[in-house]
């Protein structure tokens, strides 16, 4: 028999993983708070758009309320639980699918930032595992839809990274990895945690220059103060992270070294910097914008303190300054109190 798979949030990017995993005849369960979302799904089923024709489809699936997670007491208990909640979500919603594990059963966080440590202190490191997704590119427009913003990337870019925190190769990291295939290209990492370091650049320099811009990631790529902003930012990110041990991967297959060269006064590498920013803006739904971009827009609290927030505070532990960092959690903050301050200009004088 098949793996009994719950997903924990399902959200934009937990709809869009297990939605294609129903569409492959798995055994999936959907649990999230949004009642609407809830009713959609159970009465007309999930909707999965994206840029092209071939990406629509509509499957047949069953979803729970945070309400009714009880009802899994009666029934067979879970093998896989995707939790991909926002990052502040993390630990009530380990603690809400713990009692429905099986004895092998366990987590697997598919969400930004770097949640295992928290669901391991609840359920023990043995029961955890870390997926990365890297440009999924993903948003709901409403109950019972998700649309991908992002272009299919297959071999181009692999998407998902499955990974054992121990840094081994398992055979329930490979069923991860193919369960998460049927969405898009997918692997198993050896190097977990330079992966997850390597998605918080990526994110800390991309979420919250949206969240005070509420601008989308193509008119973010534009402008040229923009494009600083975001280059400073993943510099201090890259030199934190690799002051903290971490080995990290490429960024958009650009060594992670050329930003911190680039923000030291190196041209060239500022100007492959730049190109790569330009080339990325033109790809995808050109009114896409990253999760912390539609956090803001529909008045959601964001995850700045897990993503630039835990820059700044390791690179505090490790005497590092991280000042673009520490300007942006900031503006970020003041935006969620007053979504009036969000423009252009406040993004581009964090780094003037």
């Amino acid at each position: 028999m098949g793996k009994k798979i719950a997903i924990v949030g399902a959200g934009a990017v937990g709809s869009k993983v297990g939605g294609h995993m129903l569409a492959n005849d798995e055994d999936v369960i959907f649990i999230d708070g949004w009642p609407e979302h809830v009713e959609a799904i159970n009465s007309k089923g999930l909707h999965l758009t994206g840029n092209t024709p071939e990406e629509e489809m509509t499957v047949k699936g069953r979803a729970l309320h945070l309400t009714d997670v009880q009802q899994l007491a009666k029934e067979d208990t879970i093998d896989i639980a995707f939790v991909s909640m926002k990052s502040y979500d993390t630990q009530w919603a380990t603690q809400l699918i713990k009692p429905y594990l099986s004895p092998d059963g366990f987590i697997v966080s598919l969400q930004n930032c770097m949640n295992e440590e928290f669901i391991a202190a609840i359920v023990g490191w043995g029961k955890v595992m870390g997926t990365i997704a890297a440009k999924i590119s993903v948003a709901m427009p409403g109950p019972g839809h998700v649309h991908r913003n992002g272009p299919i990337m297959g071999k181009s870019h692999t998407v998902f990274r499955v990974g054992e925190p121990h840094g081994r190769v398992t055979p329930r990291a490979e069923e991860v990895a193919r369960l998460c295939g049927y969405c898009d290209s997918h692997m198993v990492t050896t190097n977990l945690w330079g992966e997850r370091w390597t998605k918080l650049v990526m994110n800390s320099s991309s979420n919250p220059v949206s969240a005070v811009t509420n601008m989308s990631s193509t008119a973010i790529s534009q402008d040229e103060g923009l494009r600083k902003l975001k280059t400073y930012l993943a510099a201090e990110a890259i030199t934190v992270g690799k002051a903290a041990g971490f080995n990290l991967e490429k960024l958009h297959g650009i060594n992670c070294e050329q930003w911190i060269k680039a923000v030291n006064g190196d041209t060239v590498a500022y100007d492959e910097i730049e190109e790569d920013y330009i080339a990325m803006g033109k790809k995808g739904n050109p009114d896409g914008r990253p999760s912390m971009g539609q956090d803001m827009q529909k008045g959601r609290r964001t995850e700045i303190d897990f993503m630039n927030g835990l820059v700044c505070v390791k690179g505090k532990e490790l005497g590092i300054p991280t000042p673009v960092n520490d300007r942006i959690v900031d503006a970020v903050k003041a935006v969620e109190k007053d979504n009036s301050k969000a423009c252009a200009d406040l993004g581009r004088s964090l780094v003037e």
